[in-house]
């Protein structure tokens, strides 16, 4: 039997990992006025930006500018990506709460994404960890293509959980696992989640998924039912991945609230200021978003009976009418 009352934890990407997919630059006090609103829609945490070098995404080169004019809801996680020790050095200086370290389960990857191999990832991202430590601030490992390589196809699970290991060894308080090109199936997902929830109880396990093939909702259901409470979304559906061309970004955060709400899921989220927030991202990206719920609006979001249906009911005999 399931229990649809449970809790679960929503967590904002689209400020870092849907903006960084923008080809428009997005002012810096835009960026600060959609994380303050974000920071009371009930998230659990909002990834704000990336302190990867400004050359390689300078649509985030204001990640300082960013941090530092924030409004700070203390209900709030706000983590960033750090790619690299440098990275880390500036992310701290910013007070963040935690850090979010990126690499690919898959080689072929990992040496298109972030070109290195895997073990010289793993060995920058040691070195991120030797710089921040076990103080307050956490470390999140997201592990991309944990559910297919565009270029490999199908990996093992056994790769995936070798990788959650060594970085489980290394003090991690969370991983994410990433479904980066819309490779997942439910499952599928529902298999891995409940082997690494089974494995490593101690982790807290966050899916990532994107929509590229239209079943992002339905893995975020099979993930569910193995037992994971933590899921990344992106307001409007922002987002994507290069290796994916002219597929749809990350699942979109209202279109999964809207479904979890109406399921009887207590997400903590305001659903009516997450599509406030969502309305105004195709005036600040220049382009339409793919979010189904700000199209189509909620389910009982009714629409007015149209005259000319009123006027025939009106034309009706009563004694028809109660048939």
């Amino acid at each position: 039997m399931k229990h649809y009352d449970k809790r679960l934890f929503i967590q904002e990407v689209a400020t870092r990992d849907g903006f960084q997919n923008e080809a428009q630059f997005i002012e810096t006090v835009d960026k600060i006025a959609m994380v303050n609103a974000l920071s009371q829609c009930g998230y659990a945490k909002i990834e704000v930006t990336s302190f990867t070098s400004p050359k390689a995404i300078p649509v985030l080169r204001d990640a300082e500018l960013v941090m530092q004019g924030i409004q700070r809801n203390p209900a709030v996680e706000y983590t960033v990506l750090v790619p690299n020790v440098r990275g880390a050095e500036r992310a701290l200086a910013c007070a963040i709460d935690e850090a979010n370290l990126v690499m690919s389960v898959s080689e072929s990857h990992n040496r298109s994404n972030l070109r290195m191999t895997r073990e010289q990832s793993f060995a920058q991202l040691e070195e991120v960890f030797g710089v921040i430590g076990r103080g307050p601030v956490a470390i999140n490992v997201s592990l991309s293509t944990v559910f297919g390589c565009p270029m490999e196809g199908d990996v093992s699970a056994d790769e995936v959980l070798g990788w959650v290991e060594r970085f489980a060894q290394l003090g991690a308080r969370g991983v994410t696992l990433c479904d980066t090109t819309g490779m997942a199936f439910p499952s599928q997902v529902e298999a891995l989640c409940a082997t690494v929830r089974e494995r490593f109880p101690e982790l807290q396990l966050t899916l990532h998924f994107h929509n590229t093939r239209g079943m992002a909702l339905a893995n975020a259901l099979a993930a569910i039912d193995a037992g994971v409470e933590r899921f990344d979304s992106s307001l409007g559906g922002l987002g994507g991945c290069p290796y994916a061309p002219g597929a749809s970004g990350n699942v979109c955060t209202e279109d999964l609230v809207h479904m979890l709400q109406l399921m009887g899921y207590t997400t903590g989220i305001d659903l009516d200021q997450v599509l406030a927030a969502s309305a105004r991202l195709p005036g600040l990206i220049g382009h339409e978003v793919p979010s189904q719920l700000l199209k189509a609006g909620r389910r009982l979001d009714l629409h007015p009976t149209p005259a000319r249906v009123t006027n025939m009911l009106q034309q009706v005999p009563s004694a028809l009418i109660n048939v």
